[in-house]
C-alpha cells in the first residue's frame, strides 16, 4: 500500500506543505484544549476571574506532565524515520514497541507521584489561598486522564513520521471537537465548574487516544505496534534523542510557573491574582503562536529524518529552507495580531476591564520578538529531527537562560508588570546566536563537507 506521503522522493516543496500544514493545524486544534477550558472558566459567575487564576496555575503543571509525551514521541519518532529511510523496517517496529511500553510505564508512574504532591506543588507553583480550591478541582480530575493524554500525543508522533499527516491532524482535531461541544455541558448545564471541564478535557483525551491507538495497531501503516523486543539501550537513545523537545516544553512552563510565582509576589495581595489572570490569558495567546509554529518544524522532522537516514543531503537543505519560510510567515502574522488587534482575543475570556487592560499589554510586550521564533524553532527541530542533540540541546537550555535573568531581575527595579519583558529579551538574542552556530556547522552535519569535528 502506498504511503500518504513518500518521504524520500515526493517534490520537497509539496511534500512540506503537505505534512506542515496538517501537522500545523493539529497543533492548532490541540490549543483548544486549553483556550477552550479557559475561555468557559473565565465566563464562570461571579467566581469567573479567581477560576481562571486556578486553571492558570494548572495549565503549565499539566503541560510539564505532558512533556514526556514528547519525550518519548519525539525521541522516537526520529529514529523510526531514520530506520525507514535506510530500509530497515524491522528496526522502526522495534522502536515503536519499546516507546509504547515506555510511554505506558511513565504516565502510570507520573500520575501516582503527581496526585500525592498535588497540594503543595500547587500553592509553590503560584496558586493563592483563594485561588487553590479551583486550580485542585481542575488538577485533580485531570490527572485521572493521564494515561489518555500521554499517548495520544506520544503515540501521534508515529502516525505522522510514517507520512500520514492528515490521520495525525484527525486525531487531534476529534479530541479538540468533543472538549469544544462537552465544555459548556459539565461546566454550566451539569453545574461542575472547573471540575466539569477537567471531566471534559479527560473524555476527549480518551477519544484521541483511542484513535491513535487503533490505527498503530491496524494494517494501514507499514510501522505498527507490535509486542516484543524490549530492550533499555533501545529506550535510552529514544529518551536521549527526546530529551531536547522535553526540556522545551518542560522548561517553558517552568519559565510560566516562575512568571506567576513573581506575580503574585510583586502584585501583592490587591493584583496578585489579576496579574496571574491576565499572564494566563497572555500566555494562551502564546500557545496559539508557539505549538503551531512547532507543529511546522517538528511534524517536518520526519522528512529531515527519513532524508538524512537515506543519506540526502540537499533534500534536507531544500526542505529547511521552505520550512524557515513557513516558519516566518506564521510568526509574522501572529506578531500582527497581537500588536494590533489583542483586545479581540482578551474579549473570549475575560469581560473585567481591569483583567482585561493588564493582558492586552502583557500580549503586546510578550510578541514584541515572536517573529524571530521561527528561526529558533526551524533550527532546532531541525536538528532534533535528525537525531544530532549536541546542537539542539544546548541551543535551547541557552534561550532559556537568557529568560530567567531579566524575568528575576526587571521586576525588582522596574514592577510585576515588566517580568513580561524576558519573553521578547530571550526572542531577540537567542535565535541570533542559533543562526550562528546553524550557519557554521549545517552542511557538515548533513554530509556536503567532510570535517573531523563533524557531529
Amino acid at each position: 500500500m502506498r504511503m500518504e506521503n513518500d518521504l524520500g522522493r515526493d517534490p520537497i516543496r509539496q511534500l512540506v506543505l503537505r505534512i506542515a500544514l496538517p501537522s500545523m493545524l493539529a497543533q492548532f486544534v490541540s490549543v483548544l484544549y486549553s483556550v477552550v477550558d479557559r475561555m468557559y472558566i473565565g465566563n464562570i459567575p461571579e467566581v469567573g476571574n479567581l477560576a481562571l487564576a486556578g486553571a492558570g496555575v494548572c495549565g503549565p503543571i499539566v503541560t510539564m506532565i505532558g512533556s514526556v509525551a514528547f519525550l518519548v514521541g519525539v525521541g522516537g519518532s526520529p529514529l523510526v524515520s531514520i530506520r525507514m529511510g535506510a530500509g530497515d523496517n524491522e528496526g522502526a517496529r522495534r522502536i515503536l514497541a519499546n516507546c509504547f511500553v515506555l510511554l505506558c510505564g511513565l504516565a502510570a508512574a507520573l500520575m501516582a507521584l503527581a496526585y500525592a504532591t498535588r497540594r503543595p506543588v500547587l500553592l509553590l507553583f503560584g496558586a493563592s489561598e483563594a485561588s487553590l480550591p479551583y486550580a485542585e478541582s481542575y488538577y485533580t480530575v485531570y490527572l485521572a486522564g493521564t494515561l489518555f493524554a500521554l499517548l495520544a500525543t506520544g503515540m501521534n508522533q508515529f502516525i505522522i513520521c510514517q507520512g500520514f499527516a492528515k490521520k495525525g491532524m484527525l486525531s487531534v482535531l476529534l479530541g479538540a471537537v468533543l472538549n469544544i461541544l462537552l465544555d459548556p455541558v459539565f461546566i454550566f448545564v451539569l453545574g461542575m465548574g472547573v471540575s466539569g471541564a477537567a471531566l471534559a478535557t479527560v473524555l476527549s483525551q480518551l477519544a484521541s487516544c483511542i484513535f491513535v491507538l487503533v490505527f498503530l495497531f491496524g494494517r494501514q501503516p507499514p510501522i505498527r505496534i507490535t509486542f516484543g523486543g524490549y530492550s533499555a539501550r533501545i529506550m535510552g537513545r529514544v529518551m536521549a534523542t527526546g530529551f531536547t523537545p522535553f526540556v522545551i516544553i518542560a522548561f517553558d512552563n517552568v519559565m510560566i510557573i516562575a512568571l506567576n510565582s513573581l506575580l503574585q509576589k510583586y502584585g501583592g495581595a490587591a493584583q496578585g491574582d489579576l496579574l496571574v489572570a491576565a499572564a494566563t490569558i497572555s500566555q494562551s495567546f502564546m500557545l496559539v503562536v508557539t505549538m503551531p509554529l512547532g507543529g511546522i518544524t517538528g511534524g517536518t522532522g520526519a522528512i529531515l529524518g527519513y532524508n538524512y537516514g537515506a543519506g540526502q543531503p540537499k533534500r534536507i537543505l531544500e526542505a529547511q529552507k521552505f520550512i524557515l519560510l513557513l516558519s516566518l510567515g506564521y510568526t509574522t502574522l501572529l506578531f500582527l495580531i497581537g500588536q494590533c488587534v489583542p483586545g479581540l482575543f482578551v474579549s473570549i475570556f475575560t469581560s473585567d476591564p481591569q483583567v482585561a487592560q493588564l493582558a492586552v499589554q502583557a500580549i503586546r510586550i510578550s510578541t514584541l520578538g515572536v517573529i524571530l521564533l521561527g528561526v529558533q524553532y526551524t533550527i532546532i527541530d531541525g536538528f532534533t529531527g535528525m537525531g544530532m542533540m549536541q546542537y539542539s540541546l544546548p541551543l535551547s537550555f541557552l534561550r532559556k537562560t537568557i529568560y530567567f535573568i531579566p524575568l528575576f531581575i526587571l521586576p525588582m527595579f522596574f514592577g510585576a508588570m515588566s517580568t513580561f519583558m524576558a519573553e521578547p529579551i530571550s526572542d531577540f538574542v537567542a535565535p541570533a546566536i542559533s543562526v550562528i552556530v546553524y550557519w557554521r556547522r549545517i552542511r557538515y552535519v548533513v554530509g556536503l563537507k567532510q570535517t573531523k569535528k563533524a557531529g
